[in-house]
């Protein structure tokens, strides 16, 4: 079996979670509430970790914003939500961290843009006066490098040097280049200000899916950092999926990443969890993590006219993320759960004995019978009004048996 072997960086300890090392790739993601409203924010970051989120980023942009961080914090924990928070910082970081000590201590790690602190000399104190902030309050940072807001100063100066050359270089070469200076410069200079490298994560967004990928090979190869994935504004539905499962899956497959977000955009009132849901699918597809029973199911074709798969394999779905929080507390290991529901006999039989437990419903023509198969055998077959029922009720007794077992043995 294909094993994906992680690339070696330093580990980052986020509140109660450890990012790099040897530590799981994490799922990350972000509010899109008004900071300043602590109750609204709360409970966006509380649906996001019921989730599966495993870190939370904030928005925290005003005087406002700031003050609410603690309130929100504390609401949190409260609720027994502990998600490590972190201040997502741009333009003004420097001033809310030294003006509100509380906002800047309740937070578990900053995320500062060095595209955004500022120009000339203002850039470098602005940046120094984050990092000091970080150091006192024993933070770690996330330099988060994105081409929509480079540092034009840097920018600038490679490009004239670009463009003294005998032989210039195409101007998005220079600008790859200048993205991936920004992200280990500012790194390096964090240091000299007394950061730990093990304190520093890097990222480096863009929105084209080939241009990430050069961008983080290269990343992973000049440095240790620990890495956070993810397109920059990757879009909406199946475009934004599509795009951020293709980058990320093939960076994840290099062993390159050690937290990830997809960045989609939701329709309007639209769930933003979603986001969170695909990170996770992205890292069951690759076998690099386990979060919930997996169901296979057949496309259909012209051998299915009944809908009946159809509507199986959305309950069974249905059914396991309703009890996927309680299953995974009750019965260790149940994240690794494989159903089958299959809809003729083509395929119908192979797939669901190499589930653990599936099910071959009748195609167009066939028998009006579903046979049933357990760890690959065949156990009982089903039929009639109550199918769907007692194939539920089969998929119930086999995680009470299987996973059961399991955790009276690690008791």
């Amino acid at each position: 079996m294909f094993k994906i072997q992680r690339r070696k960086s330093y580990q980052v300890k986020v509140g109660d979670k450890f990012i790099g090392g040897e530590a799981p790739v994490l799922v990350q993601s972000m509010t899109n509430t008004p900071t300043e409203d602590p109750a609204l924010t709360a409970q966006q970051v509380q649906e996001l970790f019921e989730a599966g989120s495993e870190i939370v980023r904030i928005t925290v942009n005003t005087k406002d914003a700031a003050r609410a961080v603690p309130k929100i914090v504390d609401l949190l924990h409260s609720r027994g939500v502990d998600v490590p928070l972190v201040g997502d910082f741009h333009y003004n970081g420097h001033l809310l961290l030294t003006e509100f000590p509380d906002c800047a201590r309740a937070l578990a790690k900053y995320r500062i843009n060095p595209g955004n602190v500022g120009r000339g000399e203002k850039h470098d104190l602005n940046f120094k006066s984050m990092v000091d902030a970080a150091i006192k309050f024993e933070k770690p940072v996330r330099i988060g490098v994105n081409w929509g807001s480079l540092d034009q100063e840097l920018l600038a100066r490679m490009m004239d040097d670009n463009g003294r050359l005998q032989q210039p270089r195409d101007a998005h070469e220079v600008l790859i280049d200048a993205i991936i200076e920004s992200a280990l410069n500012s790194a390096k200079i964090a240091e000299s200000y007394g950061l730990s490298s093990d304190r520093i994560i890097i990222s480096a967004k863009v929105s084209e899916v080939p241009d990430l990928i050069t961008v983080y090979r290269r990343l992973a190869a000049a440095c240790q950092y620990a890495l956070h994935l993810g397109l920059t504004e990757a879009g909406m539905g199946t475009k934004g999926i599509a795009f951020s499962t293709a980058a990320l899956s093939i960076l994840l497959a290099d062993g390159i990443g050690d937290t990830i977000r997809v960045s989609l955009t939701p329709a309007p009132g639209a769930d933003r969890c979603e986001e969170v849901r695909v990170c996770q699918s992205i890292l069951q597809s690759l076998g690099i993590r386990s979060f919930v029973p997996q169901v296979t199911a057949c496309p259909g074709c012209g051998r299915t006219t009944s809908t009946v798969f159809q509507s199986l394999a959305q309950e069974i779905e249905e059914h396991l993320a309703r009890n996927r929080r309680v299953w995974v507390e009750r019965f260790p290991g149940v994240e690794n759960l494989k159903v089958a529901v299959m809809g003729c006999i083509v395929n119908g039989p192979g797939e669901s004995k190499h589930a653990d437990i599936g099910i071959s419903l009748p195609g167009t023509g066939e028998e009006p019978r579903a046979p049933v198969y357990v760890d690959g055998q065949h156990v009982t077959t089903l039929e009639g009004a109550t199918l769907a029922q007692d194939f539920m009720n089969l998929v119930e007794g086999y995680v009470e048996k299987r996973f059961a077992a399991v955790a009276c043995k690690d008791s």
